[in-house]
């Protein structure tokens, strides 16, 4: 029988729990799609122990958008969620230019270690935030 194993993080809103007046934590999934939205959305160099942890995809959105940037982008998330992210293991990454609405969708398919139940996310990528 495979191992079923749980996961803790501190909540990113740092609102203090009702009750116990400590931070508040997500667990299982909703840490692991935390974490992965938080690496994705850190620059590389920002964060100040570490400067090797995030993307470059902030910087990759200002190249023209097609499927070689697209090529890139899937290769940065690919890669900080391999090195960064060992509790969950990459299936399946879709990066495709979206000219209508200027950006990248981006369809992230994973499992996390221990679990059998594949798990997606959808970003949408752009220049702007809306």
């Amino acid at each position: 029988m495979p191992e079923v194993r749980s996961f803790k993080d501190f909540s990113l809103t740092f609102k203090k729990h009702p009750i116990t007046d400590d931070l508040q934590v997500v667990k299982d999934e909703n840490a692991i799609k935390q974490s992965v939205r938080s690496l994705l959305l850190t620059n590389k160099g920002e964060r100040l122990f570490n400067s090797n942890i995030g993307t470059r995809l902030r910087e990759l959105l200002f190249e023209p958008l097609d499927y070689a940037s697209s090529n890139t982008i899937q290769e940065e998330i690919f890669s900080v969620l391999q090195e960064y992210e060992p509790r969950i293991s990459v299936r399946r990454i879709d990066v495709d230019p979206n000219v209508f609405e200027d950006g990248y969708d981006v369809d992230l398919e994973y499992v996390i270690l221990g679990q059998s139940k594949i798990f997606t996310a959808d970003y949408f990528l752009s220049r702007t935030s809306t």
